[in-house]
């Protein structure tokens, strides 16, 4: 739903305060109210989130659906912003994000993004297309796609400014992170959290 107002630039947006807790991407300079998340999406960022810390992540560095990137417009209808279903953040962003979980542009890019497929053409597109390009700019070394329909988890690493599919984990497999080596987790347990 749009939120009927004067086009916003980003830093107006960084300012704006509707007295609700309501997650909006901008797009094209308007406010485009989220959805709330899906149990299952919650059910699975949950269960990464343990799994994070059971490998030696600090809690305080893994946000879920909170943290908000700032992402280049590459093409007409870009959201300005996401927000990712789990962010682990490096060390300086806590000191960087203690006003407003919002990693810009001009910070470093956190460690890792993980997207998880909501149903539909659209989001699929969104998620294997459109946020793989803009988080590819923004500089983030790993992005999870994580596929409940399809039962795949995919992990992207940045390399020479481009995605590489550094693997693609079906149900049999252990997912294999090359920012978290220490990380252990089978896949049909990432989906078995859902159920």
């Amino acid at each position: 739903m749009a939120i009927a107002r004067s086009k916003l630039t980003f830093e107006e947006y960084l300012t704006y305060d509707d007295a609700t807790d309501n997650r909006y991407e901008l797009v094209n300079g308007e406010l485009i109210e989220l959805p709330p998340e899906s149990g299952l999406n919650v059910c699975i960022a949950k269960y990464l989130f343990l799994m994070l810390i059971n490998a030696g992540v600090s809690f305080k560095l893994i946000q879920l659906h909170a943290c908000e990137i700032q992402v280049p417009v590459l093409q007409s209808g870009d959201a300005q912003n996401r927000y990712p279903d789990l962010v682990v953040f490096r060390e300086e962003h806590l000191e960087l994000t203690q006003r407003r979980l919002t990693i810009t542009l001009d910070m470093p890019p956190p460690a890792l993004v993980v997207e998880i497929v909501s149903p539909g053409k659209s989001n699929h597109e969104r998620d294997y297309q459109r946020k793989r390009e803009q988080y590819s700019r923004v500089g983030i070394p790993e992005y999870w796609i994580i596929d409940p329909e399809q039962q795949i988890v995919i992990v992207l690493t940045l390399e020479s400014g481009q995605y590489i599919e550094s693997g693609a984990f079906r149900e049999q497999n252990r997912l294999a992170s090359p920012t978290f080596p220490t990380l252990q987790i089978a896949i049909a347990q990432i989906f078995e959290a859902a159920r």
